[in-house]
Order: C-alpha cells, then sequence, then structure tokens
C-alpha cells in the first residue's frame, strides 16, 4: 500500500482524500515508478471539479504530472529500465508515492535536472515550448502579451520569450507579483485589477499592439484580449482560470483585423513519441543553459494536497508549486 489523493466525487478542495492505495505490478508497456515529487496544475482541479471527465472513471487519484524512479518495468519495454531518473505528463495519477504509467509517455531527465524542477515543470515548460515554438513563433522582435505573467506558465514563457528575442508585456495581479514577473524576463506589467489592460498595450506599443496574445485565464480576459493585436494578430487560448470562453460570432475575428484563433493542448502537440522527446529534450535544453529557470516556489506534503489546491485557486501561488511524498 502506497500513499495517494484520491477524488470519490467532485467538488472542491474538500474532496481531496489522503488514503492508502494498492499499486499493481506493471503489465504490457508500463513502468513503475517511486516518485520524488508530483506537480500541482490548474488542468488538476478541472478534473477535481468535474469540469474535465476522468478518463478512469471513479474513484480517481488526482495529478498528471511527476518525476522520480523506475523501480519495475513491464513486458516489452525496452527503452526504460530499473534505476531510469523519468519524468512525465499523463492523465491522472500524480499525486501518489507511487505509480505505474506507460512506459512510451515517460522521458528521460539528463543529471543536470533535479526532480523537483522536473515536477514543476514538465507540464508548464512543455506547454510553452509548443506555445512559443509551434503555435505561433516568437522570435527577435515578436511583441507578446502574456497574462497571469507571474504564475506557473507565465514565469516559464516570459523568460523563454524574452530568450528568443520577444517584446515581454505581462498582466499580473499585485505590484509584488509585478516585481516577480520583471525578475523573470518580462519588460512590461499591467496591473489588471486596477488598470486598462488594453489601453495600457497601446500606450506601451505606441498604438502597435501585440503579434500574439498567450491567454490561460479566459472568460474575465476575453473579448478584451482580441483588442490587443494588430491585424493578423494571434490569439492563443490555453486555459481558463476565470471559466470557460463562452461560444463566440467568430466575425468578431473578422471584424478586429482578420485575426488568428486557437485553443491548443499539450496531448495534441505531444500525442506522438517523437514529438513528446523532441518537446521535453528542447525543454531541458533551454533550462540546463541556464537560459530559463523553474522557480518552484510553493512546496507541500502529499497529505496537504487540499491547501495547495485552495493556494492555487486563490491565486496565493507564484510559478511552480509541488507535492513531496
Amino acid at each position: 500500500m502506497v500513499a495517494a489523493v484520491r477524488v470519490h466525487k467532485h467538488g472542491g478542495p474538500e474532496v481531496l482524500t489522503f488514503e492508502d492505495i494498492e499499486v499493481p505490478a506493471p503489465g504490457q508497456g508500463q513502468i513503475r515508478i517511486k516518485q520524488h515529487a508530483c506537480g500541482v496544475n490548474f488542468i488538476d482541479t478541472y478534473f477535481r471539479m468535474g469540469a474535465y471527465p476522468s478518463p478512469v472513471g471513479m474513484p480517481f487519484v488526482a495529478g498528471n504530472e511527476g518525476a522520480g524512479e523506475v523501480t519495475a518495468v513491464g513486458p516489452g519495454v525496452s527503452d526504460v529500465k530499473v534505476g531510469d531518473r523519468v519524468a512525465y505528463v499523463a492523465p491522472l495519477g500524480g499525486y501518489s508515492a507511487e505509480r505505474i504509467l506507460p512506459a512510451e509517455r515517460a522521458v528521460k531527465l539528463p543529471d543536470n535536472i533535479s526532480y523537483e524542477q522536473a515536477a514543476g515543470m514538465m507540464l508548464k515548460g512543455m506547454t510553452v515550448q509548443y506555445l512559443l515554438n509551434r503555435t505561433f513563433k516568437v522570435g527577435q522582435g515578436t511583441v507578446a502579451l502574456i497574462h497571469a505573467a507571474a504564475g506557473g506558465v507565465g514565469l516559464i514563457a516570459c523568460q523563454w520569450a524574452n530568450h528568443l528575442g520577444a517584446t515581454v508585456i505581462g498582466t499580473v495581479g499585485s505590484k509584488e507579483k509585478a516585481e516577480l514577473a520583471k525578475a523573470n524576463g518580462c519588460h512590461h506589467t499591467i496591473l489588471y485589477r486596477s488598470e486598462d489592460f488594453v489601453a495600457k498595450v497601446k500606450e506601451i506599443t505606441s498604438g502597435r499592439m501585440c503579434d500574439v496574445v498567450y491567454d490561460g485565464i479566459g472568460k474575465d480576459t476575453f473579448p478584451a484580449s482580441l483588442d490587443c493585436l494588430r491585424p493578423l494578430g494571434y490569439f492563443v487560448s490555453f486555459g481558463s482560470a476565470s471559466g470557460q470562453i463562452e461560444a463566440f460570432n467568430i466575425n468578431i475575428l473578422q471584424t478586429k483585423g482578420s485575426l488568428f484563433a486557437s485553443r491548443p493542448t499539450l496531448n495534441h502537440y505531444t500525442a506522438k513519441r517523437e514529438d513528446l522527446v523532441m518537446t521535453a529534450n528542447d525543454l531541458f535544453k533551454v533550462v540546463g543553459s541556464g537560459a530559463v529557470k523553474i522557480p518552484v516556489n510553493q512546496k507541500y506534503a502529499l497529505k496537504d494536497a487540499q491547501k495547495a489546491h485552495r493556494d492555487l485557486e486563490g491565486r496565493g501561488t507564484t510559478g511552480s508549486s509541488i507535492l513531496v511524498p
């Protein structure tokens, strides 16, 4: 029996139950890992509340990300062996001291990436990798607006976009978060609670507006985000922290400048094994070089998962949060 955090019914943080579970031997194509750190992400709250359906039914072990050591391999596994250090993003099962995982979803960790770093960056870091390099290719001279710039994805995105040569504008909820975003590569910050972010973007860019808006907020920042874009600009919606964006008349994209809009997910960008490995290796390379640092600013014991969710949903966190079994 191993310690885990399970969800037996949908609801608030109080439905996260700390209990012992049985972890079986790995089957065909599977590995078993002893986890050293588990990532905490906003998507975990969507599964907990029932906004996203559980692919394994009820009850389920929460969490989609972690890092640890391989303790057993099942039949048909050849490229991962016992003792390997690995990290992953996979559907559910993350908040556990040990777990079974499809071997093809695990990536080997370089020696210069710690378990805690990996658990704090796999989902968020690989998300930033595809957002900045594939959904819209950020480069020298790009003007990018990043909502929630001091959040988990935001701090990584600010650093990486800056590294690629972009001018980075970020929205934040407080002066403290503004300082944090600036320390992580954000050139201009906007206090969205007290400032009109569309007007500020216009002022900062001298009316040119942005090439791309990266929006993990959702309902509260739409459709104003579209007004921050130049003609032919890209609106990239990758999260719904404030609620889902409702259906809208697609003609709004034409009237606001022949805009592009996308709602990408990491699952689709890393569905093929080769894309997963490429995305992870690109992340490991940029972090290993020191160009992008992974701020793990909150650590909780596994049993304190409820507090981790309360802090995350209450906008009380910055950077990455992890659970330590």
